[in-house]
């Protein structure tokens, strides 16, 4: 993931942040919790330009799904709570980016999962693969904004070992992502230059 994460940090110093902003593994304040690291921060004249989280997932994705939408959605919501409750982030609202990288294999395309539960599921989840599960979980993060900013990339190994990969959620590919990020460094530094 470094590799991914060190493009993000490029996209924020081309959009305007100086290269001193960019900030890695840095606790931010919470409200549920004292506080929370997260993998990169971007901080521009003591204002919170963004607070990103990078994650991937390879095999076991049954047993981690449920893992994966916590961890985002526990972050995400503490962090807005924290601003809502505590104006922890100053006057400036935070921004919220989130980067998934998801290896396709036979266990993220199947179709038809089970969504039984004790009272009625959502019927949008009947029948999708993981894959498509997960591209559901960041299209509604963005959709009620916990999350501001999204890239969600899959990777296919093939016979040869040659990885190639695909950016299956219009919403959240990399030009989405960087549009997002311009918008925001233009907002902040609209505001702070």
């Amino acid at each position: 993931m470094n590799g991914v994460r060190d493009l993000v940090r490029d996209i924020f110093i081309e959009a305007g942040m100086p290269e001193e902003s960019i900030v890695y593994e840095p606790f931010l304040p919470g409200f549920y919790r004292a506080r929370k690291r997260w993998d990169m921060a971007v901080a521009y004249k003591d204002v919170l330009v963004a607070a990103l989280e990078f994650k991937s997932q390879v095999g076991s994705v049954g047993k981690n799904i449920n893992n994966r939408l916590e961890e985002v959605l526990g972050s995400g919501a503490d962090t807005w709570a924290a601003q809502t409750r505590n104006s922890a982030f100053g006057e400036i609202d935070p921004w919220l980016g989130y980067v998934f990288v998801l290896r396709e294999d036979e266990e993220t395309e199947a179709l038809n999962r089970s969504v039984n539960a004790l009272f009625p599921t959502d019927q949008m989840f009947a029948g999708l693969s993981y894959c498509q599960r997960y591209q559901k979980m960041v299209q509604r993060l963005m959709d009620d904004n916990i999350y501001q900013g999204a890239w969600f990339i899959t990777t296919k190994i093939d016979a040869s070992n040659r990885v190639s990969y695909d950016e299956p959620l219009d919403v959240a590919t990399g030009r989405a992502f960087r549009a997002a990020v311009r918008n925001r460094v233009d907002f902040v530094r609209s505001l702070l230059d």
